[in-house]
């Protein structure tokens, strides 16, 4: 018999439920390895080994994993949790009993939460944020106080279907047809490499099986904001070969303003395809073919210098007798109109593809993935102040110009996963040759020339001012490994090791303006300048299961991220106290603890964790626009310290409240730059990030449904520089989201709203006055389909 729930015990669970802070987003995704499960329901512990599926019953498991989302009975089914699965770990595990803080979307959740692009479920996740600002490869993630900066690398592994992300560049393209998004919180280096020293995002496409897949999708909103998206998918021969084919356009014609050119400066279109081929060559090896391209253009550089002053008879020109006496910097200020007399132009090109094998025997699998990746990536602007006063010595134009073409593999096995003792090894390495040009230009109105590989010195229409050209071709070699071992039933440790060495080689273009070495000429000579960057990432783990709903874990890691170079001439160029030419590694040393649980017949998810960073040569970026120069210099000492708290509560069927909040701690304890700013918070990390909601799904009958969801993102205040000059304030932004549906999912029509009340901020702001405003609120419709 169903028991009655009365009016009133709906209010007290609804008050109840609000009052978790915070939340997190999960997820079901595909069948759960054995060893998911804590030690005591482990099976074949005998040593006995397991069968080895065939072909069709592995097809027909994947079959069944990925299309279990699809799948939705006429009513809502009872609030329980779903068997929630991590791959981003040395091997698959569920959720609520991996050792790690990590915040899971599954392919529900990310069309209930309508995710478009990585902005969107970073916003969503607690202790991590994202910048996109200046051109669509620039992104700068911050996790857990770690930060990145403009040309610099990311703080976290990005992983899209087992294959690794060679150049931050790629990060920012649209998503479409994912099964699965996993954000790990905490050093991955051991897993994966130098650039997990603040976690790990690992994103898994919908598998095709042997059932025929199509769906498409087309969105509209204001700004002229249309998207179309496509996929096929299906088996070529039976149980065998299977192929999956997907391609998307966004094409956005922006909302902010140039009121001196009367066009808009964000606008953007991006074109994106992806092939995907398998193969299940025998009952124990299959294979992966994927390629894939990315197109995309638009606006670009779209900043206001806070500190110009007009002329109040000419507007967007410069005050001639106080050009630079406008208000004082103010991260705070917003304004949403430009006045530049060059319209930003960004192009960038993506060009990608793998090749993985992965043979499966009794007592190990055997893994193999080869990846390739060739970006190009141009922008052409105004240049500072970004008026539209030219010839004056006051206003010019910029380029950048970058070029990247890398290769990487990786070979790894791992051991069985119903054994009380587990282990994985393996070896990894990337070769990357890039190009980085960056110019300033004298401004005449006649446009902007396009500049890569040479500077145009004698070009009257755009003369080249200053030119910093260089190729580097860097190498990174890993050997890394991973014992896990059940001391008890429900206590198990385990330990990763990884060693990187990155060699790193670049080579000045001699027709630089600055910073050429002495003898570097084009026919030769000293134009090259050699460093290695060497560091050991360890990791140890112990997890408590004290029942199979609460876990605790705690683990100690170092991470670590590769220093650089900066363009050779730049530090002589800005001349500044403390700015070199190298910029030196990153690493950070991290304490964890935390906890996963799950109550009340599991309605209620709850989990949470702490930790405490001490973070040597973190990198900040400085701008000087005199002279266009873009610059990295190290922050000596960081002390990080914070946690996440996430929960989800499944009120009735159909009617979930989830909420999550993070918080860090940030404090400059060494900086020989500028020893004033010892003491203060480090820069780009927000204090807080939080997220809370309710989302409801009603079926009217078996035919139509309906659906709503109501979520508020929380951001806190974050300063931009070490001297704390003047942060962004906290804000809130509301978003909501409400449509029709079939009950089983098949179609949906869902009208959106995206900052709700036109909240204003600066999506970036670069100490000294250069802020670029976000998007005001956008707004808009989706239809979806599948078949």
């Amino acid at each position: 018999m169903r028991k009655h729930i009365s009016k009133k015990q709906v209010i007290l669970a609804s008050v109840f439920s609000l009052g978790l802070m915070p939340a997190g987003v999960e997820n079901a995704f595909a069948a759960v390895d054995t060893a998911s499960d804590p030690p005591t329901k482990r099976q074949g512990q005998t040593g006995k080994p397991a069968a080895t599926p065939t072909a069709k019953a592995k097809a027909d498991s994947t079959q069944a994993a990925v299309a279990a989302p699809m799948a939705a009975p006429a009513q809502p089914a009872a609030p329980q949790s779903e068997a929630i699965v991590v791959t981003g770990l040395s091997r698959q595990q569920k959720l609520q009993s991996a050792p790690v803080s990590a915040t899971v979307f599954t392919a529900t959740n990310i069309k209930d939460a309508h995710i478009q692009g990585v902005s969107d479920f970073i916003a969503l996740t607690p202790n991590v944020s994202i910048t996109q600002a200046q051109q669509a490869g620039v992104s700068f993630i911050t996790i857990r106080g770690i930060t990145q900066v403009r040309n610099g690398q990311s703080p976290v592994a990005v992983i899209v279907d087992g294959v690794q992300q060679m150049d931050s560049r790629q990060f920012t393209q649209d998503l479409y047809d994912v099964g699965q998004i996993e954000v790990l919180r905490g050093p991955q280096g051991d897993l994966w490499g130098r650039n997990a020293i603040g976690g790990a995002i690992v994103i898994n496409t919908r598998q095709p099986t042997n059932t025929f897949y199509a769906h498409a999708d087309a969105q509209f909103g204001n700004g002229a904001d249309y998207r179309g998206k496509i996929s096929f998918a299906g088996p070529i021969v039976k149980d065998r070969l299977f192929y999956d084919v997907n391609f998307s356009e966004h094409s956005f014609g922006g909302l902010l303003e140039n009121v001196y050119l009367n066009k808009t400066v964000d606008r953007s279109n991006e074109y994106t395809g992806r092939g995907h081929i398998k193969a299940v060559i025998t009952d124990d090896l299959t294979a992966d073919f994927r390629v894939g391209f990315d197109e995309t253009q638009g606006g670009a550089n779209n900043y206001h210098y806070q500190s110009a002053k007009y002329d109040p008879s000419r507007p967007c020109f410069l005050d001639p007798t106080d050009p630079f006496g406008g208000p004082a910097p103010d991260a705070n200020r917003v304004s949403r109109t430009f006045c530049a007399n060059n319209r930003g132009d960004n192009q960038r090109d993506i060009r990608n593809a793998s090749f993985r094998l992965v043979y499966t025997q009794p007592f190990a699998t055997f893994s193999n993935t080869l990846g390739w990746v060739k970006i190009n990536e141009y922008i052409g602007t105004d240049q500072f102040p970004y008026t539209a006063t030219r010839g004056s010595g006051y206003d010019g134009t910029q380029t950048q110009w970058a070029q990247n073409t890398s290769w990487e593999d990786e070979f790894r096995v791992t051991s069985r996963s119903d054994r009380r003792f587990r282990w994985m090894g393996g070896g990894y390495f990337l070769d990357t040759r890039d190009y980085l040009a960056s110019t300033t230009g004298a401004d005449t109105g006649k446009g902007i020339a396009r500049i890569s590989t040479s500077p145009l010195y004698g070009y009257a229409p755009n003369q080249t001012l200053t030119y910093f050209g260089n190729s580097d071709h860097n190498q990174d070699f890993a050997l890394f490994g991973h014992l896990s071992y059940d001391i008890l039933k429900n206590l198990t440790a385990e330990f990763g090791y990884r060693y990187d060495w990155n060699s790193l080689n670049q080579y000045v273009n001699p027709e630089s303006s600055g910073g050429v070495p002495a003898g570097c000429t084009m026919s030769g000579g000293s134009c090259r300048r050699t460093r290695w960057f060497k560091q050991g990432q360890p990791k140890g783990t112990l997890t408590y299961h004290v029942n199979p709903n609460l876990t605790f874990f705690v683990d100690y890691g170092i991470g670590f991220r590769s220093g650089q170079f900066n363009q050779n001439g730049t530090a002589e160029a800005a001349h500044l106290p403390g700015v070199y030419n190298t910029v030196k590694p990153e690493v950070a040393n991290t304490v964890e603890a935390g906890f996963k649980s799950q109550w009340f017949h599991n309605r209620l998810t709850l989990n949470g964790s702490f930790f405490d960073t001490r973070d040597r040569n973190s990198f900040y970026f400085l701008f000087v626009g005199s002279v266009g120069a873009q610059i990295l210099v190290n922050i000596n000492k960081i002390h990080l310290t914070g946690g996440e708290l996430e929960a989800k509560y499944a009120i009735l069927p159909g009617l979930d409240v989830f909420a999550n909040g993070g918080y860090t701690h940030s404090s400059i304890t060494k900086y020989t730059f500028d020893r004033a700013d010892q003491g203060n918070w480090a820069p780009y990390i927000p204090e807080f990030t939080a997220n809370i909601g309710v989302q409801y799904h009603h079926a009217f009958n078996r035919w139509l449904g309906f659906f709503g969801r109501f979520d508020v993102e929380a951001k806190g205040k974050q300063y931009w520089d070490p001297e704390n000059a003047t942060p962004r304030n906290a804000f809130n932004l509301y978003n909501l989201q409400v449509g029709v549906e079939s009950p089983n999912r098949k179609w949906s029509a869902t009208f959106y709203v995206n900052n709700l009340t036109d909240t204003r901020y600066n999506a970036e702001y670069v100490s000294g006055g250069f802020a670029q405003p976000a998007e005001p609120r956008m707004l808009g419709g989706e239809i979806q389909y599948t078949y």
